[in-house]
C-alpha cells in the first residue's frame, strides 16, 4: 500500500508540469557534502551587527517633519511611515527600483560622499494629481518615459521640503547640510559607491493619501556615516547636556577647593657629593638669591615674585602671573625656603 504514496517531491514536480530544475530532483541525501565551493572574494558582504537607534530616531523625525511640509503643499492629510532600516550591498537595492524613478544625489556635509533620495514613480504622480485637485481615480501609468516639466517641478518642491525636515531631523544627533547635487531616472548613472558590492544603509518610507501609497527611499553608503559610527549606535539622553553642565560646575568648585603645595625655588647649588661629605656643624654655603623667584605647583610655574619679609615671617611678593586660566585654582599662596 505504502508504494503506493506518492512523495512530496514528485508531487510538486507533478504540479509544475514536470519542469523540476536539477536542485530540486535531487533529495538531500543525493548532495555532496564534500564538494568544492568557488570562494569570489570581490563579493564577500561586510558585516555589521551593530544597530543603528540614532538612525531610527532621525527617521522617525523626519518622517514627522516631512507629513508637515507635505501637508502644506498639498492640502491633504498624508500617512507616513518609516520602514525598518536595511543594510545591503547596493546592487540589492539598485535592482528593486521601478523606471522611471526620481534619484536625487545629495551632498551631506560637512560628511564626505554622495546619497540618494528617491522618490518612486506613484508618489510623484500622487502628488501631482492631488496638487492639481485630482483624488486618484485616474491612475497615471509611467511606461518607461521621463518625467514631465510639471512633474519634475512638483518633485523639486516636494525634495526640497525633504532635504530641510532631513537637516532638522539630524539637528539634535549632529549637525549637517544637505545639499542637491542633480537628479537622475536610471540608477546606474547614480553612482554613489565605489563597487556594485558595496554596503549601504537605505531606509523605505510609506506616503499614503486616501486610498493610494507612494515610497521615498534614503540610500547612504555606509562609508559616509561610519565616523558617526558610535554616535548612532549610542543614542545621546535629552538630559545629557543639563548633566554636562552640572558636572562640570560640581567639578570645578571641588578642583579650587583642593590644597595645593606651592613650591618656590630660590637658588640650585651644584656640588659633589664628596664635597657635601666633609661638610662641618658651622660652614657657611653661599647663595644668590635671584631677584624674581618663580613658583610652582606640581612642577607647572604659577607666578614670579620678590622674596621679603611680612610680619617678621619669610614671604613672596607676586609681581606677575604665568598662567591666568589656573588663577582661580589658587586658593592661598605659601614660601618655602
Amino acid at each position: 500500500m505504502s508504494d503506493n504514496i506518492l512523495s512530496q517531491a514528485e508531487i510538486d514536480r507533478l504540479l509544475n508540469g514536470g519542469n523540476a530544475t536539477e536542485n530540486e530532483i535531487f533529495t538531500h541525501d543525493d548532495k555532496r557534502d564534500d564538494e568544492v565551493k568557488p570562494y569570489d572574494p570581490t563579493t564577500q558582504r561586510r558585516v555589521i551587527r551593530e544597530r543603528l537607534h540614532s538612525l531610527e530616531i532621525i527617521n522617525e523625525r523626519f518622517a514627522r517633519q516631512f507629513r508637515m511640509g507635505l501637508f502644506n503643499l498639498l492640502r491633504r492629510s498624508p500617512d507616513i511611515t518609516a520602514g525598518g532600516i536595511k543594510i545591503q550591498p547596493y546592487h540589492e537595492f539598485a535592482k528593486n527600483l521601478p523606471v522611471p524613478t526620481n534619484l536625487n544625489l545629495i551632498h551631506m556635509n560637512p560628511l564626505r560622499g554622495t546619497a540618494l533620495f528617491v522618490f518612486s514613480p506613484s508618489l510623484v504622480f500622487m502628488a501631482v494629481d492631488n496638487l492639481f485637485g485630482g483624488d486618484g481615480r485616474f491612475p497615471t501609468k509611467a511606461d518607461g518615459r521621463e518625467f514631465t516639466p510639471t512633474e519634475q517641478r512638483v518633485i523639486k518642491r516636494m525634495l526640497d521640503m525633504a532635504l530641510e525636515a532631513y537637516d532638522f531631523a539630524w539637528s539634535s544627533i549632529f549637525k549637517l547640510k544637505t545639499e542637491f547635487i542633480r537628479a537622475e531616472i536610471q540608477i546606474k548613472f547614480t553612482n554613489i559607491t565605489s563597487s556594485q558590492n558595496d554596503i549601504v544603509v537605505t531606509t523605505p518610507f510609506y506616503v499614503e493619501i486616501g486610498a493610494h501609497r507612494g515610497e521615498i527611499h534614503i540610500c547612504i553608503p555606509f562609508n559616509i556615516i561610519e565616523p558617526l559610527r558610535e554616535l548612532l549606535t549610542n543614542p545621546p539622553m535629552e538630559n545629557s547636556k543639563h548633566e554636562d553642565r552640572v558636572w562640570r560646575s560640581s567639578l570645578a568648585t571641588q578642583v579650587r577647593e583642593t590644597d595645593v603645595e606651592l613650591v618656590a625655588s630660590f637658588s640650585d647649588i651644584s656640588s659633589r657629593l664628596s664635597h657635601v661629605m666633609k661638610l662641618k656643624k658651622g660652614d657657611v654655603i653661599p647663595i644668590d638669591i635671584q631677584e624674581n623667584i618663580e613658583a610652582r605647583v606640581d612642577g607647572v610655574p604659577v607666578f614670579t615674585g620678590k622674596y621679603g619679609y611680612v610680619n617678621k615671617q619669610y614671604a613672596l611678593k607676586v609681581e606677575r602671573m604665568l598662567n591666568q586660566d589656573r588663577l582661580p585654582l589658587i586658593k592661598r599662596t605659601t614660601s618655602h625656603d
